[in-house]
């Protein structure tokens, strides 16, 4: 069983190397393909994996690690990462995923018509100011294989980087993965 964390458009940071160490993943799949971005803000980050990546691109990043695996993983993603996951969910070739962790995947409110063929716990923000993070919740708890959870904390509490990190809604949420993720 292995775990693998997928990054938000941050990529590779010291502080994400760090929640590999405390949750015991095996990989990490950035956009960058390993390569530390060193961002200034989210704004700079996001704007370079726009234009250097992408979500298709990213998508096909994900499947490609997948693919040279061998036994069961868990899928522990962010923001972008978290969107791609639920992008590749329609498929679980040779069952290799078990289950998905999603952090405030805000592009899977363009994707509502996926119904992912594994396990897939949606932890959303309190708010969103692009769409309605309750309507969106509402319609996809509705889906097999699709837990949600709407938490008092907003997009980007999970990254020391990001302008909303909460320490504590970060410590419970590492909590709740090493209990759950294996």
């Amino acid at each position: 069983m292995s775990i693998i964390l997928v990054s938000d458009v941050f990529g590779i940071t010291p502080a994400l190397l760090k929640l590999k160490d405390k949750l015991g993943a095996n990989t990490i799949v950035d956009p960058y393909k390993g390569k530390s971005m060193g961002f200034k803000n989210e704004a700079e980050a996001y704007s370079c994996f726009i234009t250097t990546v992408g979500l298709d691109r990213y998508v096909s990043q994900v499947v490609k690690t997948l693919a040279s695996l061998d036994s069961q993983t868990t899928l522990i993603g962010f923001s972008v990462g978290a969107s791609a996951i639920w992008r590749l969910s329609l498929n679980n070739d040779n069952n290799i995923i078990k289950q998905a962790f999603c952090f405030y995947g805000s592009q899977i409110r363009n994707y509502t018509n996926i119904d992912p063929c594994f396990k897939i716990n949606l932890v959303f923000p309190k708010n969103e100011s692009h769409f309605d993070v309750s309507k969106l919740k509402e319609e996809l708890t509705k889906k097999n294989n699709v837990i949600t959870t709407q938490v008092d904390y907003l997009h980007g509490f999970m990254n020391y980087y990001s302008s909303n990190f909460n320490q504590v809604g970060y410590e419970q949420h590492v909590a709740l993965l090493r209990s759950n993720a294996s």
